[in-house]
């Protein structure tokens, strides 16, 4: 991990994973109760946040080392919902996503109000922003894209949508 100490999330995935981790193992299944217990076998206070554990490791931070080398050949590990407060460890094809060779850049004004870039963190919060402020999903999908963002109490938290319709120009109009 580029000599960065690891975080407590990624010490808390590394203790379950080699707690369960065999062999031929595909799958690594773990529970809100197993954070709470690896963090105390590493002498951590219980986490405050339990599901910022798991989604620090599926989007902001790498799974540890440790785990990313026993990935067999071609695939990695990715943490997914496995049902109401448990997990899985599962190896996944590696998907690298590359922009293809040979596409031509487009360049566009960067839209964003001064005062949200003055102020904005370095997180995914202030990416969805640029993006909406840029219009970016609009430009490249060709598509009238509208944002809503919403935190509805279930067990699945949709926190931003995106919706597409084609504009005007993209409708094909009957003639009656």
């Amino acid at each position: 991990m580029s000599g960065k100490p690891a975080s407590l999330a990624q010490q808390i995935i590394e203790t379950i994973f080699l707690e369960r981790y065999g062999p031929d193992s595909q799958e690594v299944s773990f529970t809100r109760d197993d954070l709470v217990a690896a963090a105390k076998a590493l002498g951590a206070p219980r986490p405050k946040n339990l599901g910022d554990i798991v989604y620090s490791l599926r989007y902001r931070v790498p799974l540890p080392e440790v785990v990313q080398r026993e990935a067999p050949p071609g695939r990695e590990w990715a943490i997914f919902p496995g049902g109401n407060a448990v997990y899985s460890l599962r190896t996944v094809p590696f998907n690298l996503i590359e922009p293809r060779q040979g596409l031509r850049a487009i360049r566009l004004p960067d839209s964003t109000p001064g005062v949200i870039s003055k102020y904005a963190l370095s997180d995914e919060q202030a990416l969805l922003a640029r993006v909406r402020y840029n219009r970016l999903l609009d430009v490249f999908t060709g598509l009238a894209c509208y944002h809503l963002q919403s935190h509805p109490r279930t067990s699945v938290t949709i926190a931003n949508s995106f919706d597409g319709t084609p504009s005007s120009s993209q409708v094909e109009h009957e003639s009656h």
